[in-house]
């Protein structure tokens, strides 16, 4: 080795990645991740890999289920608006509201953050908002990755990733084959966006020159930014109330593809949903969008929630009281609308009076 005391010392941070701040993060979240132990976890954060035991979360024949997802994006709005705290709540959301479709209660969830140069004060808010999301589902946030790579991500810039495994107990799986014509569908609220369709979104803010800190042009009462950004809602908790007391055939999360591609992924090829776009309210938000952005009503119902988190599919003897239980556990309920017999290969979504309720 030359030991030439002219040639520069090179440094891991002078490549741009600070162990001593990646250490301090370490210790700065500790108590998050705390925050969020329940049975089953137990460990502190730091080994090479997390221990959960399904025994001890009171599981006897449980199956696993697992889901990953990001935030897309939405983290941009959040950049642009130095706002870290909400974009975990819904990294959170994203994959359990995944689990409990099938009846999964999420146990476990990991995070991933990779950032060109770590800013530990938004990672903290960042993380902070992951132990918050974890909360708001019952699990437990037992271990993650923070990743600095200068040269992939530019100055200020991060993605997120999330994994989460749930269990359910392998009779109580939630199958395709319980359903049948004549089943009631109902909708729960969203709280907004939630996490999918900000390519458009953000293409209509630049294209219109808009502004985020402005009043919002369909609520003067919050920013543009903050109604964009208002975390996913999670479901998990009153959903899986409502399914535990068997009221519940079957859970589609609104996610990318809206409602006509999320909803055919729980129905066998017999069945259809129809809807009836008059049945709930479409939300001031996704109004604008259309309007501003002269969106056609399939394609707004096609790329967003349009005002629906998750399409419940419930008996139709049993829609009273599911109606009931969720909105007693927080969620705002519709009757949207039924299952029905498929004629050939016709679509398996059916939405009436879409263009004359959504259409200005």
């Amino acid at each position: 080795m030359n030991s030439d005391s002219s040639k520069k010392s090179y440094s891991y941070k002078d490549a741009g990645v600070d162990i001593v701040a990646g250490n301090s993060l370490v210790e700065a979240i500790k108590p998050l991740a705390a925050s969020t132990r329940r049975a089953g976890a137990d460990a502190d954060l730091g080994g090479f890999g997390a221990i959960f035991d399904p025994r001890a979360a009171g599981f006897k024949d449980p199956l696993l289920i697992s889901a990953t997802d990001g935030v897309g994006t939405k983290l941009k709005v959040a950049i642009d608006m130095n706002r870290h705290d909400t974009v975990g709540i819904d990294l959170v959301a994203m994959c359990v509201n995944d689990l409990v479709v099938q009846g999964a209660e999420p146990l476990f969830f990991l995070d991933y953050f990779a950032t060109g140069g770590l800013d530990v004060s938004a990672a903290r808010d960042i993380i902070k908002g992951i132990a918050e999301g974890c909360r708001q589902a019952g699990c437990a946030l037992i271990g993650g990755e923070t990743a600095e790579m200068p040269g992939m991500y530019a100055k200020g810039d991060y993605d997120l990733a999330g994994f989460t495994v749930g269990a359910v107990e392998r009779d109580d799986l939630l199958k395709a084959d319980s359903l049948d014509d004549g089943n009631v569908l109902l909708g729960l609220a969203s709280s907004g966006l939630h996490s999918n369709g900000f390519s458009l979104v953000r293409k209509i803010v630049g294209d219109f020159k808009l502004d985020y800190a402005a009043p919002a042009p369909f609520d003067s009462s919050i920013t543009l930014g903050d109604a964009l950004i208002a975390p996913t809602r999670i479901y998990v908790k009153s959903c899986l109330e409502a399914v535990r007391a068997k009221h519940i055939l079957a859970l589609s999360h609104i996610t990318g593809g809206g409602l006509y591609e999320n909803i055919p992924r729980v129905l066998p090829k017999h069945l259809a949903a129809r809807l009836d776009a008059k049945s709930w309210p479409l939300p001031p938000l996704f109004r604008w969008l259309a309007e501003l952005g002269n969106i056609e009503a399939k394609e707004l119902a096609t790329t967003f929630n349009c005002g629906l988190g998750m399409v419940v599919v419930v008996p139709a003897e049993k829609a009273e009281a599911a109606t009931k239980m969720l909105t007693a556990a927080g969620e705002t309920v519709y009757r949207i609308g039924e299952l029905v017999a498929r004629e050939g290969d016709a679509a398996q979504v059916i939405i009436n009076r879409l263009e004359e309720n959504w259409q200005s």
